[in-house]
């Protein structure tokens, strides 16, 4: 497994989320605080696209049918999702967003 680049700090601000396609893999990064996480970005219910969901603290909304994800850990909070989504090791090297993959 290797770190690979995604993108600069600066494109996913504070309190936001955004999707990136790495290694074909959808992956979903969330800057909470300037903390960043990375997790799957399809839930594990209907594969709705979190990206397009609701940041509510932590917590990511699916757009679908409502099924809460903790963004820190991947663990479903509530359903209809019964799953967890993966999660990827995130780093920040010389102002750029690295995922190990």
């Amino acid at each position: 497994m290797k770190f690979i680049e995604i993108s600069k700090v600066e494109a996913v601000v504070v309190g936001s989320m955004k999707m990136f396609l790495v290694e074909g893999q959808e992956v979903l990064v969330v800057n909470l605080d300037a903390k960043f996480y990375a997790m799957g970005n399809r839930c594990t219910h209907a594969r709705g696209d979190l990206s397009k969901g609701r940041l509510e603290g932590k917590i990511v909304v699916c757009p679908r049918h409502g099924s809460k994800f903790d963004v820190t850990n991947g663990s479903r909070i509530s359903g209809p999702a019964k799953d967890n989504l993966p999660v990827f090791e995130i780093k920040v090297e010389d102002k750029s967003l690295k995922i190990k993959v």
